[in-house]
């Protein structure tokens, strides 16, 4: 699913005009961003949460030449989907 298809879906569903529904999912989409730019979580209940955790320095090796570098920190975005979300995807939920 695309974000056209998600602001097709709004459009269909909530009755606004095509460029109202682009808007809200517009939104939405920049609100989330911010947040976890923040370094924020952002918990959906029934859907999941979204996670900014950080890595930390590391030394890797470059397979090709077998010379050791470091791995800068940096942050990351993980997705933790609840039980229900879960049950759904699995075709045994509500």
């Amino acid at each position: 699913m695309t974000k056209a298809d998600l602001i097709e879906n709004v459009y269909l569903k909530t009755g606004f005009s095509k460029k109202e529904a682009a808007d809200i999912i517009e939104e939405v989409l920049d609100l989330i961003k911010s947040t976890l730019q923040n370094g924020e979580t952002i918990k959906v209940s029934g859907f999941g949460n979204f996670v900014i955790q950080n890595k930390a320095t590391r030394h890797g090796r470059n397979p090709q030449t077998g010379e050791t570098l470091e791995i800068s920190s940096r942050k990351i975005l993980t997705f933790k989907p609840s039980q229900s979300l879960k049950c759904a995807v699995n075709g045994n939920g509500k």
